[in-house]
């Protein structure tokens, strides 16, 4: 094949690749769909479409409106610091811990008072029946040991 047999049909085959592209390209314009103007009626369907599920309502004027109370928020905090450490003792009555809501084995404990109910909890505590470590062996602050030591005793006067 000579040089210019092959420009020949090296020529014929990018016009015959030009021509299959162009025919593709009348074609899709054919039977696709051109874009339409968007009239107001689209315009409010998709805000219908898309509008949110809800709203929130917020009373108050400052942050300090809707913060939950402060005792709410200790109670959460007990209760979250009880079921993720304290109830693995607490709760079966390993160690001597007495179990939440057995009231006789709190009352004595109870009639101590909660700043000594605090220290051994906090500091740690080993009497006759038991033995408790300090924070139960949690690296949680005193705030939140006192908030689980509160929780315990509310729920088992």
């Amino acid at each position: 094949m000579s040089n210019r047999e092959f420009w020949k049909f090296f020529s014929g085959l990018i016009a015959s690749f030009v021509g299959v592209t162009v025919l593709l390209y009348v074609v899709a314009q054919i039977i696709g769909d051109a874009p339409k103007a968007q009239t107001a009626g689209d315009a409010k369907a998709v805000a219908e479409r898309i509008k949110p599920v809800g709203d929130v309502t917020v009373r108050g004027n400052t942050v300090m409106d809707v913060i939950i109370p402060a005792a709410q928020a200790a109670d959460d905090a007990g209760k979250k610091l009880f079921e993720g450490t304290c109830k693995t003792c607490h709760g079966m009555g390993i160690a001597g811990a007495p179990k939440l809501g057995d009231k006789a084995a709190w009352k004595d404990r109870i009639a101590q008072g909660d700043d000594k109910l605090y220290e051994h909890a906090i500091k740690g505590f080993q009497g006759k029946s038991g033995f408790m470590p300090a924070k139960g062996g949690s690296t949680a602050s005193d705030a939140e040991v006192k908030a689980a030591v509160d929780y315990m005793v509310s729920n088992s006067k």
